[in-house]
């Protein structure tokens, strides 16, 4: 079986839209629930934090329009570095709505993250003007897991985003639709591996989704903006650095090693996760789901890590929120996975190298 093959239009369609609607029930879920905290338990500081969210976000954004607005105006087309470093601003301010979405009102999060995607719509504008948009590539490296001779059947897949489309539908965290991004889509007891050029990603390259996937071993290197997982079982997935946020709907058996600034995780039964994250961990509908620190090791994962910056360790995989536990007892749907059932460092490498 070809590893690029194809449903039908209409089946791909009809699939792609039920995995939207899930993933923006769960979002809505989430915000619904996270307001509903935040009622009954108001927090004297909240008022503050938001105030200083709000000065700070509003500060980056008018610099950032006046960066696009200069280089709209110059009579020089805009160099390849001044739209880079305005992308990585986007990107930035990016990154603080999410850093600070367990403070925020649910409709500050929707304005900041329209506000975000209405600067990035306006710099792809200005960008168009300085050369076509290029495609999004990558290569994949497929092999089945069962007795294959030592010149392994690998096929080379090219997989290209538009990227001079914008999706209008984007998710409430700010994430592109997972069924405009490219990804792993119904294998079964297969070694999959990708690698994201560091340096490369940009508002719509570097997404990515794992979909219906079965017995599989999955290797994503590199920095991603985000990762999409839905209906995985038995499966192990190693992740370098993500960073945008991780949204896991439906997995079963499976072990997680993930390093990302958000990871939310819906409708999970006996699931390991080797989390590093920067916000606390959601949960919500699982059970018997264990944490423990990240344990991912390859070759320039430190600069992948840094460069999402996820360098240093917050010790968030320990401090779970159960959306479905709201008692000030511990929840039993989750736990610390003992020091003696965790697995050790995991080199990625090691297994290209045989």
């Amino acid at each position: 079986m070809e590893d690029n093959e194809q449903p039908s239009h209409d089946s791909a369609a009809t699939a792609a839209a039920a995995l939207e609607q899930k993933h923006a029930a769960m979002l809505e879920r989430l915000a619904n629930r996270h307001q509903s905290r935040a009622t009954a338990k108001p927090d004297s500081n909240s008022s503050g934090s938001t105030q200083s969210f709000l000065s700070q976000f509003s500060q980056s954004k008018l610099s950032i329009d006046d960066q696009i607005s200069r280089i709209r105006t110059q009579p020089n087309p805009p160099q390849k570095a001044e739209l880079e470093a305005i992308s990585l601003g986007i990107s930035a301010l990016e990154k603080l709505v999410a850093e600070h979405s367990y403070l925020l009102p649910p409709y500050e999060v929707r304005n900041s993250l329209t506000a975000i995607t209405h600067l990035r719509q306006t710099l792809d504008d200005a960008s168009a003007a300085v050369a076509p948009k290029k495609k999004f590539s990558f290569k994949n490296k497929s092999s089945k897991k069962s007795a294959a001779p030592a010149s392994d059947q690998k096929s080379e897949v090219v997989s290209e985003v538009e990227s001079n489309k914008t999706n209008p539908r984007l998710g409430k965290l700010g994430l592109m639709d997972s069924s405009a991004a490219p990804g792993f889509r119904n294998k079964d007891k297969e070694e999959l591996e990708m690698e994201f050029n560091r340096g490369e990603v940009d508002a719509r390259n570097g997404e990515f989704t794992l979909s219906n996937l079965r017995d599989c071993e999955v290797r994503l290197k590199g920095c991603l903006r985000a990762l999409f997982v839905d209906n995985v079982v038995k499966c192990k997935v190693y992740v370098g650095a993500v960073m945008g946020s991780v949204l896991i709907e439906g997995a079963e058996g499976c072990v997680f090693v993930l390093a990302s600034h958000q990871i939310r995780i819906h409708n999970a039964k006996k699931c390991s996760f080797y989390l590093r994250v920067r916000s606390r961990p959601i949960i919500e509908d699982s059970n018997g789901v264990r944490f423990a620190p990240y344990c991912l090791s390859y070759r320039g994962i430190e600069e992948d890590l840094a460069e999402a910056n996820l360098d240093e360790e917050t010790g968030n995989w320990a401090n779970v929120d159960d959306f479905r536990w709201l008692r000030a007892l511990q929840s039993p749907n989750w736990s610390l996975l003992p020091e003696h059932d965790r697995v050790g460092m995991l080199n990625t490498d090691k297994k290209n190298e045989k």
